[in-house]
Parts: C-alpha cells; structure tokens; sequence
C-alpha cells in the first residue's frame, strides 16, 4: 500500500446515473495503476445507482459509497474529498459518474501530483464516443473549449495581482489536487451547480496560494456530452460561460 503522502483516492459523486454508471465502474476497474481508494458520494439518488455500485465494490474494499443529502455537485464533491483525506489519502482526483478515465489515468495523476511536484492539475476533456454526437461536433466542442480557456487568460476578472499565475480551466470530472492544497483552498465550494461552477471557483482560490499547478494533456478523462444533445452546442456553452443560459432542467438524464 502507497504510502499517506502519495495514497491516491478517487471521488466520484453520483445522481441518478443507474443507466450511466457501469461504463464508469469498468473504467475504474480498468486502470493500469490500481494503488487507489475510490469514495463513490451518492447525492441523493432515487434510482438503482447505489445498488448497482455497492454489487461492485462488494469485492473491492479500497471502494466505497457515502452520502450527501445537500443536492449540489460542489457538496457532493467536497464531501467525498474530505473523506478520502480523513482516510488517509495525499493525492486526491475527481471524475463524474457519466465519464470514462482513459486506463492510464490514475498513473499519470498519480506521477503529475507527486514526480512532476504539481500541486494541482486539470486534465484533458475529450467527448465519448459512443453517444451518437457527429465527429463534427465533437471537434467542435473540443475547440470551444480551448478557445474558452484562451479568452478565461485575458479575461479581466481572472488577472488580479492576487493571483500567482495565469487562468487555468481544470473540468471538475478531471481534476488532481494535493490533498494540503484541497485543505488550505477551502475545498469545493458547497454549492448547487445551478449556482456556481464549483471547478473554477476550486482553480481561482488555488492561484491565490500557489503557481504550481498545469494543464495536462496526459490525464485524459472521456466525458459525456448528454448536455450538448438536450440543449444544442451554443446553449451548452452560454452555460459554462457564467451560466448565460439557464435551462429548467440541468440534470440531464
């Protein structure tokens, strides 16, 4: 077993992903280093989800499911967070109960958060596959994502002298922390996501502390595109853009 300073835990918080989650358990289960605790946070399903992840972690004691009631993916998030270091873990990463870690993920987590000596690292978001999108589209909603990260650079409200280096966009189902730096950040804001796009807020607290931190295009997470199907490519993006557009609906199920 790692030791606590380079113990990695995974935390995954859930909603409601009975027809989504085994892709992502079988992801997990896939990964070439398999030196890690993963913390499973039910936020509240009313769904199969629980039943079908604790049939997986029957025979995996390092996996295991807690709850939050207070609906929030920030909530959620910084519970599970909080556990995995009170379980001793030094090294945290999240991803999402709809997304697939490509099998060397926990690796290079793993290698960025303790040989590489960041402190804090967003990963790669590429759309799955298998969802019925265009390749267009796909192609389309990588670049946008880029692009939005390149204006997050020059934009005024991420360039104060508090900050230690530049904007950084780190996508909360892929994002490595020390667990120190979770600690001395203050952690995922305990919002709704409604209400605060709980990742940013993580990044920007982290640039008041520190410079060590990157994007990395090593650590790369599959992640689901159910938003871009139900609301179209221009509103899924006003919605990560400060949430300019506002839906009825934001769990997409």
């Amino acid at each position: 077993m790692a030791s606590i300073s380079t113990r990695l835990a995974v935390v995954v918080p859930v909603y409601n992903e009975s027809g989504w989650i085994r892709p992502t358990l079988a992801a997990l289960a896939a990964q070439h280093d398999q030196d890690f605790d993963v913390v499973f946070v039910d936020n509240g399903s009313t769904d199969d989800s629980v039943a079908i992840i604790e049939q997986c972690v029957a025979d995996r004691p390092r996996w295991r499911v807690i709850h939050e009631p207070q609906k929030g993916t920030g909530a959620a998030a910084d519970t599970g967070m909080r556990a995995a270091i009170l379980a001793g873990a030094g090294i945290l990463a999240r991803t999402d109960s709809d997304c697939l870690p490509r099998p060397d993920w926990t690796a290079s987590m793993r290698r960025a958060l303790t040989v590489d000596g960041l402190e804090l690292v967003g990963g790669e978001l590429v759309p799955r596959t298998d969802e019925g999108l265009s390749w267009f589209t796909r192609i389309s909603l990588r670049g946008a994502v880029h692009l939005a990260e390149a204006f997050g650079r020059v934009r005024r409200e991420n360039k104060s002298p508090e900050y230690l280096g530049p904007y950084m966009m780190a996508a909360g189902c892929n994002v490595g922390i020390t667990a120190e730096l979770y600690l001395a950040s203050g952690g995922f804001p305990r919002s709704r996501i409604e209400d605060l796009h709980e990742d940013r807020a993580l990044v920007n607290a982290v640039r008041r502390i520190t410079p060590r931190y990157a994007r990395r295009s090593d650590i790369v997470v599959f992640g689901s595109s159910r938003r871009v199907s139900a609301w179209g490519l221009k509103n899924t993006l006003l919605w990560y853009k400060d949430h300019q557009y506002r839906p009825e609906h934001v769990d997409i199920r």
